[in-house]
């Protein structure tokens, strides 16, 4: 199974329009993040998780050619942005897409992208299949788990995928989500700054307790805003813990 980050940054993006955000900028490419998704193929399955506002951008760059299963993980609209850009995608599959995630992200997609939806649906427009669903399932050769984490009071769904444990927009675990991810050969966690704490995000130190929890061997953070350097960061975390950066390429046994 191979995982590629297609972007690994903050609701903003980094660097932030209009020149917020971190003062110092780097030469570090790993440094500039476009907005947390992600790309999981296997065999069988081509899977993204989460459509941002990059990504046509992000699909040109890393050849999508094909998406067979969407997962969302909540409706902030740095995670559902780019819906309509999955519309060449329908006209070359000339099906429609498979759209797994929460009720209350079903909710705002279907209202916020009405004219996709109903009897009154454009002509031309996306075509989904949007569904909730928070047991597992199985689909082509990929055992699918929802997992369930909050976002601040928001229900956000993360997802193992086989032996992959997908989390991001997250600031508590239960210990029944853990128990879920048990056994995963690795987990990819959102990890916003170092410091302060935040209403709805883990922070650095926060990611690294959870992922230690997890117990799972191989760790990657995501969803990092513009004052994280990864060069310097990299180096205060355990060696079994990674900052992901934009394109990466993870294969999964």
């Amino acid at each position: 199974m191979k995982l590629t980050f297609l972007g690994t940054g903050t609701s903003m993006g980094v660097p932030v329009a209009g020149g917020f955000g971190s003062e110092n900028p780097t030469n570090d490419s790993r440094d500039i993040r476009w907005r947390t998704s992600a790309w999981v193929q296997t065999d069988e399955a081509s899977i993204l998780i989460d459509v941002g506002p990059e990504f046509r951008l992000q699909s040109l760059r890393s050849g999508i050619r094909r998406i067979d299963l969407l997962l969302v993980t909540h409706e902030h609209t740095d995670h559902i942005a780019g819906m309509d850009d999955l519309r060449s995608y329908n006209y070359v599959q000339k099906q429609r897409i498979p759209l797994v995630t929460t009720p209350s992200c079903r909710s705002s997609i279907i209202r916020r992208f009405n004219y996709m939806f109903g009897p009154d649906r454009t002509p031309g427009s996306v075509d989904v299949d949007i569904k909730t669903s928070d047991a597992p399932f199985q689909f082509k050769d990929c055992m699918v788990t929802p997992l369930p984490v909050l976002h601040g009071d928001l229900p956000v769904y993360g997802y193992r995928i086989n032996d992959l444990a997908y989390i991001t927009d997250a600031n508590f675990i239960s210990d029944e989500t853990y128990e879920l991810i048990e056994g995963a050969k690795v987990l990819v966690l959102n990890a916003l700054r170092w410091s302060p704490e935040h209403p709805t995000h883990f922070t650095i130190p926060e990611a690294v307790e959870a992922a230690k929890k997890s117990g799972i061997p191989e760790v990657y953070f995501v969803h990092m805003n513009s004052y994280v350097k990864h060069a310097e960061i990299q180096k205060r975390l355990p060696d079994h813990i990674k900052l992901a950066y934009d394109q990466q390429v993870v294969m999964i046994p």
